[in-house]
């Protein structure tokens, strides 16, 4: 093990640099800096306030909140204080909230910034400590400023010295179907995770990281919160969903992570402003390209990035290469709660890498099954679903962790997702077809924004999509242009694969709705029973708009 573990690790860092700028929280669109060792004497004075309200080393403690810098302090706190994080997505509504905190047997939760309140209200029993941090929230026993101001410091002799194997967190899958399963990860398993993403990403001490994808996720915990604490670069925070662009373009961040649904949100955002058509026209012009180009990432706040990755769900290699046009080369990255964070990228970018996932991180070894299943094992692989010993016993074997995942291998050595196992369907003609590769086929087109492809017991498959906000008006020559996507596509897929619809849904798939997963995956179960009257009709046309269907 050539790093330290992650507890050790922050207590270095805050030692070594304590008036260096770690942490940036906007409040009402000014930003609040915090150093290293004011996070780290924050931290010990909140792990005080844990022991004396007599909980022990092992005791679960859940966080409920938007990503914010008290975040990142009560999970320091919770480690230092010898006990395990709980996360919850601050998403989640009352029956995943309330299953988190009874499977995981928490004894307290810090609560924080929340759209709604209601979900929390209702399922957080008496009997777990409410501690508020200092945002609007619900109901709390005890303010976090409170605990500040009435503990001291945690004394070193006291805070916590884990060892490897030690539990650190329970992970709660944001799953697409079902209660979420708790993933047990130890301090081996985020810091293998997390020196590892702060060697690939190659950042230096000063550089930026924006952190606003839920903290609850794996990915944003291990690759943007531990790795910061392995690079030591500073993290800007983000105040609300409305002051999203202006907080990146403060931050001028010089790495940026997001997910597919964002990265197609900004560029129908820029769509909105210049046409596709326009736009590669001009890029295609020597000097005139760059200019247009560069302008477009300084209205993004990217203009100093360096580093650009995608993660979380598949993302359409048309995208990718959209985005490489205006410099903006967008590694892939590829991971799940199981193997906390980061387990295989294309970092650093390469063209010829585009739809793929590239090559293994340092920390694990991965391959594939007879059957195409990727298979993983390693430093961050997780060693058992808490209380599910039959899922455990189901999902690692030999050593080696199933990932549900259908993958290959292509000719430059790079893994390449192409489905979920379980995603499969069988038509009525007895064929299976892989419902992603043909989804990011349909992505080519910029207009459609989301899209899911069904047909389990149908002759042909078809698909469903939402278009951008700015194609949301029926028009012929927008018809026209989708039912060519289609025939363009279909040129390229087996007989058994084509696509016999288009359907144009009005609603957008959020997660409100429950058509997407927190961390904006489309959950298939629940598109297929809202449009799955579509997979028992015929039409006429090749593309349909759900009003007229």
């Amino acid at each position: 093990m050539d790093y330290r573990l992650p507890l050790a690790q922050f207590r270095h860092q805050a030692a070594q640099t304590p008036n260096n700028n770690w942490l940036h929280q906007p409040v009402n669109q000014v930003f609040h800096s915090l150093t290293w060792g004011q996070v780290d004497e924050q931290a010990k004075r909140i792990a005080s306030a844990l022991h004396a309200q007599g909980y022990k080393p092992g005791d679960r403690i859940a966080i409920l909140s938007k990503n914010c810098a008290e975040w990142f302090i009560a999970d320091i706190a919770i480690a230092m204080a010898g006990m395990v994080s709980v996360p919850i997505y601050s998403t989640a509504g009352v029956d995943t909230i309330a299953h988190v905190l009874s499977h995981s047997e928490s004894k307290a939760i810090f609560v924080g910034k929340l759209d709604s309140v209601d979900a929390a209200n209702q399922a957080i029993p008496e009997s777990v400590l409410r501690v508020a941090f200092p945002y609007p929230t619900c109901n709390n026993d005890v303010a976090w400023t409170h605990w500040l101001e009435n503990n001291e410091p945690m004394e070193d002799e006291h805070i916590a010295d884990p060892k490897a194997d030690a539990l650190m967190t329970i992970a709660y899958t944001s799953g697409s179907t079902g209660l979420p399963k708790g993933v047990a990860l130890n301090f081996s398993n985020i810091g293998s995770s997390g020196s590892s993403s702060a060697r690939s990403f190659d950042v230096l001490p000063g550089d930026r990281l924006m952190s606003y994808l839920p903290l609850a996720h794996i990915t944003e915990r291990a690759c943007i919160e531990w790795t910061s604490v392995y690079c030591a670069v500073e993290i800007f925070f983000v105040e609300s969903l409305d002051t999203f662009i202006a907080d990146v373009r403060h931050a001028r961040p010089t790495a940026f992570i997001s997910v597919p649904r964002l990265w197609t949100k900004f560029q129908s955002q820029i769509l909105a402003k210049m046409p596709n058509k326009k736009l590669q026209r001009l890029l295609k012009i020597p000097f005139v390209g760059k200019i247009v180009a560069a302008k477009i990432r300084e209205g993004l706040g990217l203009d100093q990035c360096r580093l650009f990755g995608s993660g979380s769900a598949p993302i359409s290699p048309d995208i990718l290469r959209w985005y490489e046009r205006i410099g903006v080369p967008i590694s892939e990255g590829w991971g799940m709660t199981e193997t906390s964070g980061l387990s295989c990228s294309t970092i650093p970018f390469n063209t010829e890498h585009v739809g793929s996932i590239g090559s293994p991180v340092d920390c694990v070894k991965m391959k594939l099954s007879p059957e195409g299943e990727v298979l993983i094992s390693g430093d961050a692989v997780f060693t058992h679903y808490h209380k599910n010993p039959e899922a455990t016993a189901e999902a690692i074997v030999d050593g080696w962790f199933h990932t549900g995942d259908r993958g290959e291998i292509d000719g430059n050595g790079c893994f390449r997702i192409i489905g979920r196992v379980k995603e499969q369907f069988k038509t009525s003609k007895g064929k299976y077809v892989a419902p992603v590769p043909i989804e990011s086929l349909l992505a080519k087109n910029a207009t459609i924004e989301q899209v899911c492809v069904l047909g389990s017991g149908r002759k042909q498959p078809l698909a469903i999509a939402v278009l951008n906000e700015q194609s949301q008006e029926y028009s012929d020559t927008l018809k026209q242009e989708l039912e060519q996507t289609l025939r363009e596509v279909n040129a390229g897929l087996e007989s058994h694969q084509r696509l016999d619809h288009l359907v144009i849904c009005n609603d957008f798939w959020t997660i409100e709705n429950d058509l997407l997963t927190p961390t904006l995956k489309i959950r298939r179960n629940k598109l297929e029973e809202r449009y799955g009257d579509y997979l028992h009709q015929e039409f006429s046309s090749e593309v349909i708009w759900e009003a007229s269907a």
